[in-house]
């Protein structure tokens, strides 16, 4: 197979391999299995957080939308950030990392894996060469977000890749914001690929999860011991209802980005506007890169309003079709304030030190009627003068 809907159909779904010819993978619940004799060899099924029929569906689907030889499925995308530290570095190695990440990743390096001697350096990963000059005798690891969370900055996966693979570092790359329908970022060099399923992959706001995706044969052996030690797994029920998301998402992914499109161009022409961040308009600082390694430029983006925090918070609460609400990459719109929402953790020097600005409003575009969400966002721009 090598169309992506056809991938996203039918990987791990194949009914000449279910038992009674499924045409959709059964939820395996059974948490345990049985074998003939107490010398029988352990092969198949043991226990369900070793490994799992319906996970193991999940798996092999998510594998092939990365173009991975492995995919491996965890209760969060944190769980699965997690377990990538825990089985790849050790007391004083150090990681660079992109300055503008997730809150909940940076929560998770600064106040969590520090306290175990892990070393991080943030850089603005948008120039290759700050990661060059950021990397040191203990380094082992490169940390990437392309887009970034929460102003969709973008780092040059091949160059990077190639400044690691000098000193034999591994690159690991988040890739929610664009989906694997947008961006593959192993085909472009990368060693580990990142997903929290719970945004675009599961594509409903109904489930929690994360992913990762390798090529590499000692990494994956690393990462599926510490899968099954640690013990995050991603549950039969959540495994079917990602496996259920990912059906559709390539044509989900095509009307976000289409509606984001309609709605960033809305944005920048609007004079309570002071910026918009999106790769897919020219005015982007990152627009020719964003052609060059994606195939689309996604659902997501933020803005920053004319004014402070005050007039973001009268914004988001005058909407009425767009939910205030963390997350992303459902069906629905949401919009939030990374300043007192996702980003929350993040003091204020730190965040302002990136570039977040109070006024700074994130957006997940849905695939609604694009018309019925610019006419909700002109709600919000009443909001303010009211």
């Amino acid at each position: 197979m090598k169309g992506f809907s056809t991938k996203a159909i039918h990987v791990g779904e194949d009914p000449s391999e279910m038992q009674h010819g499924d045409v959709v993978s059964p939820i395996h619940l059974s948490t345990t299995f049985a074998k003939k004799s107490v010398r029988e060899v352990e092969e198949g099924y043991v226990y369900s957080r070793s490994g799992n029929p319906t996970r193991n569906n999940l798996e092999k689907k998510l594998a092939a939308l990365e173009n991975a030889k492995y995919g491996l499925a965890f209760s969060s995308g944190l769980a699965a950030e997690s377990t990538i530290l825990l089985a790849l570095l050790k007391k004083r190695d150090h990681v660079v990392a992109f300055d503008d990440l997730y809150g909940g990743t940076k929560r998770l390096f600064n106040q969590v894996m520090e306290r175990f001697g892990i070393e991080f350096t943030y850089v603005d990963a948008r120039e290759p060469e700050n990661v060059r000059s950021a990397i040191k005798e203990n380094t082992k690891m490169i940390w990437l977000e392309t887009p970034t969370n929460p102003l969709l900055k973008l780092a040059d996966i091949k160059a990077i890749s190639e400044i690691a693979h000098e000193r034999d570092l591994i690159v690991v790359v988040d890739n929610t914001f664009a989906s694997p329908y947008f961006q593959n970022p192993l085909d472009l060099g990368a060693d580990i690929v990142l997903h929290s399923v719970t945004k675009y992959l599961g594509g409903h706001s109904d489930v929690v999860g994360g992913a990762v995706m390798v090529n590499d044969d000692e990494i994956y052996e690393k990462l599926k011991f510490h899968q099954n030690a640690v013990g995050a797994i991603l549950s039969p029920f959540d495994s079917w209802l990602v496996m259920r998301g990912i059906k559709t998402l390539a044509v989900r992914m095509e009307r976000h980005e289409k509606n984001a499109m309609r709605i960033a161009k809305y944005l920048e022409e609007h004079p309570l506007v002071e910026r918009v961040y999106y790769p897919g308009l020219s005015s982007h600082p990152q627009h020719e890169l964003a052609r060059r390694q994606m195939r689309g430029f996604g659902g997501m983006l933020s803005f920053e309003l004319k004014g402070g925090l005050e007039e973001a918070v009268k914004f988001v609460e005058s909407l009425k079709i767009f939910a205030l609400a963390e997350s992303l990459g459902g069906v629905e719109s949401l919009i939030e304030l990374p300043a007192l929402m996702t980003h929350a953790s993040l003091s204020k020097e730190e965040r302002e030190k990136v570039g977040i600005k109070d006024s700074l409003i994130r957006v997940s575009v849905g695939i609604e009627d694009v018309e019925d969400l610019i006419e909700d966002l002109e709600k919000g721009f009443r909001g303010i003068k009211q």
